[in-house]
């Protein structure tokens, strides 16, 4: 059976997908369903007291996430990410993020068929700089937990920090495509930081500095921070999954 008993009957008819779907992700962001776990969704019915239809809408969610894998006959079970596999997420969120932070710093974009169009959201609007200056606050919270090597608390933050900063580019799809590679790298990520005792400095924490950066429009600064922060991590989760 998986999860911690979180099912505690607070679960409401007209969000149950979605709030099941998120509780189940915390619960492998929490390292509390671990890689590989099975379970059914009958199980999971019963852990939250719900009928089996919002609980197979959620795992089949997750699963076109990538967070879960579904077996006809034995129910669904949490996805193993490899070490090449997280190589590749690292890839990726490198690429979206330049190209997100390109948007924020230029005056105009390039549609697909090669018009100039100016950006409704640049780092230079008043309204864009409002959101930046609460993104930071965002920031912030996640900096304190990163110091403090509290991994719960860091990725909730951690992944509203990226969203919200995302959603200032404007792109929907860039944004959601982020926010997906964010929560799959994390997942592959917390099996391996969860072996460490004390993760006091050794986790990222440049959020604000990264924040300040785009807001000067210092895009060289922006790109170094954020490929400093992708090599940390690879190296730190390859060192951890080789020992």
């Amino acid at each position: 059976m998986p999860g911690t008993g979180g099912g505690n009957g607070t679960v409401t008819r007209s969000t149950l997908r979605q709030q099941i779907a998120d509780a189940l992700r915390d619960e492998v962001l929490g390292g509390r369903l671990q890689p590989g776990q099975e379970f059914t969704v009958k199980e999971i019915a019963e852990q939250y007291g719900v009928s089996a239809t919002p609980v197979r809408e959620a795992l089949v969610d997750l699963s076109a996430q990538g967070l879960l894998d579904a077996d006809q006959h034995r129910g669904f079970r949490v996805h193993e990410y490899s070490l090449n596999d997280y190589r590749g997420m690292i890839e990726a969120r490198a690429l979206v993020t330049d190209s997100i932070f390109r948007g924020l710093l230029n005056e105009e974009a390039t549609t697909t068929r090669g018009a100039r169009v100016a950006l409704a959201t640049r780092v230079d609007d008043p309204r864009t700089a409002a959101s930046l200056a609460g993104v930071r606050r965002r920031g912030e919270e996640a900096q304190r937990a990163a110091t403090a090597g509290d991994l719960n608390i860091l990725i909730g933050y951690d992944l509203r920090f990226w969203r919200e900063l995302s959603g200032l580019f404007g792109n929907s799809y860039l944004a959601d495509f982020l926010h997906r590679l964010r929560v799959q790298s994390w997942v592959c990520a917390v099996q391996h930081l969860r072996r460490i005792a004390d993760l006091r400095g050794q986790l990222w924490a440049e959020h604000t500095d990264l924040v300040d950066a785009l807001t000067r429009r210092d895009a060289t600064t922006a790109h170094a921070i954020v490929t400093a922060y992708n090599a940390h991590s690879l190296a730190l989760i390859e060192r951890l999954a080789g020992g």
